[in-house]
């Protein structure tokens, strides 16, 4: 039999790899986190496992791929175009710097590419908690122009999240306003709290705002309300929550939250 190649991917947290025969036709995937091996064809189980063996790290499963969940079956009949769950962090701000880039001899950095690295730093870590079984959405589009920057929907429920960039400078907090070095107060934690209350009246289910704070030099939360106020090292602190969600539950309101059509009525 020909040779079998394996090509690693990296999706939504999870390792994959790949193994495809010399025409590019997939014969088998190994996901790392879960240690199983997904066979579409048993006839090459034997050439499959030797072409992955520098990948093994430990004991696998070998058998044919799991039949796809209801949840799973409406993301693969969502439209390109009304599918979310391909949205990288800070997508819509790449796209408007990609539109209209700062001159090229400004003197102070973009503030939009500020936020877009806040943005990429939250995302970043709210991706690496697939493996614990929870699913991320990142620049979700609202009626109206506005936009959550993420969504986190897991066994502790559902999480709109907010990134702010501090750039070594003291974060101030006392609901609804935050105040960052020097700057004016902003009342960003109203406008959170508004987010998560369109994101609920969405999905309906309850949405819980959390603000994502990245390279503060220091957090001074002396009243942030119902706001959840987690510096961005420690958001892998919202994956300990559980016991309100169901593995089944969470499929389920991660496929309405990707569909683009959801959230016309926020």
């Amino acid at each position: 039999m020909s040779a079998l190649r394996v090509v690693p991917v990296r999706r939504h947290g999870r390792e994959l790899y790949h193994v495809l025969l010399p025409d590019g036709r997939n014969v088998a995937w190994y996901e790392r986190g879960t240690g199983r091996v997904n066979l579409l064809s048993a006839d090459r189980e034997e050439s499959v496992l030797d072409a992955l063996k520098p990948y093994l790290t430990g004991p696998v499963t070998v058998g044919p791929p799991p039949l796809p969940t209801a949840a799973e079956l409406a993301g693969l009949a969502l439209h390109p175009d009304d599918d979310l769950a391909p949205n990288r962090p800070g997508e819509a701000l790449l796209v408007d710097l990609d539109r209209d880039p700062a001159p090229p001899r400004r003197l102070r950095t973009d503030p939009r590419r500020l936020d877009l690295a806040a943005e990429q730093a939250v995302g970043e870590a709210l991706d690496r908690l697939d493996g614990a079984g929870w699913r991320a959405l990142h620049s979700v589009p609202l009626p109206g122009g506005a936009r959550l920057h993420h969504l986190l929907i897991g066994p502790g429920g559902v999480h709109c999240l907010r990134s702010l960039h501090a750039r070594g400078r003291r974060v101030r907090i006392a609901a609804p306003y935050v105040a960052v070095g020097r700057a004016e107060p902003q009342p960003l934690l109203r406008r959170l709290t508004h987010d998560a209350e369109r994101a609920s009246l969405a999905l309906t289910a309850e949405v819980r705002p959390v603000l994502a704070v990245v390279e503060a030099a220091r957090i001074e939360p002396s009243d942030a309300g119902e706001v959840r106020v987690v510096a961005a090292p420690d958001l892998a602190s919202l994956a300990r929550t559980g016991g309100l969600l169901k593995p089944a539950d969470v499929d389920a309101l991660y496929a309405r939250a990707r569909d683009r059509n959801t959230w016309s009525r926020a």
